[in-house]
C-alpha cells in the first residue's frame, strides 16, 4: 500500500479480533512513531506499551472515550516529556505526529488502529498518569489501540475545495 492509499483510506477501528499482536508488529508501529519529524529534531516521546488484558479492562471502564480498549489486544500511551523538549510546547505536536505515523502504518500493515484522546483532559491525563505510574515530568498525550480489524467503515472523502484559500484568504 503506498502511501497516499493509506492515508485516504485509514479509518478509525473500534472493534478488533481477539487474536493477539506478533511482537514485530508492534516494534514496526514503534519504529514508524519514532520516525515522524518534531521540533528541533528533539523528540520529546515515551511509548507505553499495553498488552495486559487487565490493564486495558481498567481503561476502557475509567474512561469513556476509550470503551474500544476492552477489545483491543494493545494500547500504546504515546507520552511527551518535558525534560527532552527543546521548544516549549511543542511537545503536542511532535507526539500527534508520532500517533499519527503509528496509526498510517498499522493500516499499511492490515491493523485497525483507534486515536483516543487523553491530553488536554485533566481527569484521563491524571487518571492515566495514576494507574500507569507515569512521573510528573512525562505528559499523557493519545492511547492509540490496535488490532486485527473486525470492522471494514466505508471508505470517505474528506476534501474539501472551499477550505483552500490559495496566498491569501
Amino acid at each position: 500500500m503506498d502511501a497516499i492509499q493509506a492515508i485516504l483510506t485509514r479509518r478509525s477501528i473500534r472493534r478488533f479480533e481477539e487474536r493477539g499482536l506478533p511482537p514485530d508488529a508492534i516494534d514496526r508501529l514503534l519504529e514508524a512513531a519514532m520516525a515522524a519529524p518534531s521540533a528541533r529534531n528533539a523528540q520529546p516521546w515515551h511509548f507505553i506499551v499495553i498488552d495486559e488484558r487487565s490493564i486495558l479492562l481498567e481503561i476502557a471502564g475509567r474512561f469513556p472515550n476509550a470503551e474500544p480498549a476492552r477489545y483491543a489486544p494493545v494500547g500504546i500511551l504515546v507520552c511527551g516529556d518535558s525534560t527532552l523538549e527543546l521548544s516549549k510546547g511543542y511537545w503536542i505536536i511532535d507526539c500527534a505526529a508520532a500517533a499519527q505515523n503509528m496509526l498510517l502504518a498499522a493500516h499499511a500493515m492490515g491493523l485497525g488502529g483507534l486515536w483516543t484522546g487523553v491530553y488536554p483532559r485533566e481527569q484521563r491525563v491524571e487518571g492515566l498518569r495514576e494507574l500507569l505510574g507515569i512521573p510528573e515530568h512525562v505528559m499523557p498525550h493519545s492511547l492509540l489501540l490496535f488490532g486485527y480489524p473486525a470492522e471494514t467503515p466505508p471508505e470517505v472523502r474528506r476534501y474539501h475545495p472551499d477550505r483552500i484559500h490559495r496566498n491569501r484568504w
